[in-house]
């Protein structure tokens, strides 16, 4: 999720100017391409635009649930994919250096979250397990390194008519995407070689594990180790995908090819969750194999279809500060998106307490789409309060609104 950041220029393979006569200053005309030196490569503005389309779709799609969503924009799919990406594009720098960079801009984030929330369960009666206490303090420091999933305190109260009741599960919600992330990052060295040993195979075997655990060919018995697994075989495709596509396998396949597959491959899983009751409140999510499939079809369209731009389309300038605040701030949005909707949602409903209100507008109050402006009121006050983080985490200088995608 986080925006791809922007490598620093090689270095001349000379190492140093070469002995001899002193050369001339720059011309009048400023310094020419060798002068320079070599440019970064530019930001490629496709991608930016699907993250930032990805990220506003998920706040929406938590707060609106409506099933379709997942299939008009597959966002994890897309997000993991374009970190795939960019970490396939990192690799070309030693692993270990390019694992720790990528853990480092991911935790910060993640670590004033939990010292919020662990602080404010604690403070309401959250505690040590009775009955396995020594655990509870192990399962804890997954708030600090999340290769599980972080614990939380189930049921605990709200603030009346501030924040809703079991805040802490909204909270924690959004933290598996950041547990799988981070195994992503881990595995990326391995995946990236398997990738150009075996392109198909490594693209297929996510979804092969993914249709395996579906149909009980594969059983996990641990909750733990079968969360994770699940989150790989359901979304690894995407992100090796991802790799592929910066690695120029997907170049090199005939162009009808892929127009030819994917859209088989999406209806197949589409087909699928229509047959296992796809419904509000069992859509995608709660079917993975369909899952995978859909999203894994989709994004090699998308990925196909790149039009790799290092500058805007005309009609998309206008909109180049909000892509690259919702790009130089994505972490930050995603880590406190439902906490920020339970908040709405409770602060909204106050509005029923105001006689004019419920006798004239009843219809206003049921709606969602307020609540929607709100939610994106308190996540910019988030993106004030905790975005800067991200900066520090990254390296850069600090700043409370980032105005554009540099």
């Amino acid at each position: 999720m986080n925006a791809p950041a922007r490598p620093a220029g090689h270095r001349n393979s000379a190492g140093a100017a070469p002995a001899g006569p002193a050369t001339p200053g720059p011309s009048p005309a400023g310094p020419t391409a060798a002068e320079a030196g070599p440019r970064p490569p530019a930001r490629d503005r496709y991608f930016d635009l699907l993250r930032a389309v990805a990220l506003f779709r998920v706040v929406l799609y938590h707060l609106m649930g409506w099933a379709w969503l997942p299939v008009v924009f597959p966002s994890m799919g897309v997000m993991f994919a374009l970190a795939g990406n960019l970490m396939a594009r990192s690799l070309k720098r030693p692993a270990v250096q390019v694992v720790r960079g990528r853990m480092r801009r991911l935790l910060p984030p993640l670590w004033l979250l939990g010292a919020i929330g662990v602080t404010g369960m604690l403070a309401q009666g959250w505690s040590p397990d009775e009955e396995h206490p020594a655990w509870w303090w192990v399962h804890l420091t997954y708030w600090i390194l999340p290769l599980s999933d972080p614990p939380y305190a189930e049921g605990v109260a709200g603030i009346q008519g501030w924040i809703g009741e079991d805040w802490a599960a909204e909270l924690a919600g959004p933290l598996w995407y950041i547990r799988a992330y981070l195994w992503f990052v881990l595995l990326s060295p391995l995946l990236l070689r398997a990738l150009r040993i075996q392109p198909l195979a490594a693209l297929a075997a996510p979804l092969v594990l993914s249709a395996a655990l579906q149909f009980g060919w594969l059983t996990i018995p641990f909750e733990r180790v079968d969360s994770a697994v699940t989150d790989f075989s359901t979304f690894g495709a995407c992100w090796i995908l991802g790799m592929a596509h910066q690695q120029g396998v997907l170049r090199r396949v005939p162009r009808y090819v892929v127009p030819s597959i994917a859209p088989v491959i999406a209806c197949a899983g589409l087909w699928y969750a229509f047959h296992q009751d796809f419904r509000t409140g069992h859509d995608l999510d709660s079917i993975p194999f369909a899952q995978a499939l859909w999203s894994f079809g989709t994004v090699l369209l998308l990925l196909h279809l790149s039009p790799a731009w290092s500058e805007w389309p005309h009609r998309l300038r206008r909109f180049d500060w909000l892509i690259g605040l919702l790009n130089s701030r994505a972490v930050t949005i995603y880590l406190w998106h439902n906490i920020c909707i339970l908040t709405a949602a409770t602060l909204y409903d106050r509005l029923w307490n105001v006689p004019v209100l419920e006798q004239n507008v009843p219809w206003l109050l049921e709606s969602s789409w307020p609540v929607l402006l709100l939610v994106w009121i308190l996540l910019s006050a988030c993106v004030l309060a905790f975005g800067w983080v991200e900066d520090l985490a990254a390296r850069r200088r600090p700043r409370l609104w980032p105005s554009a995608s540099r």
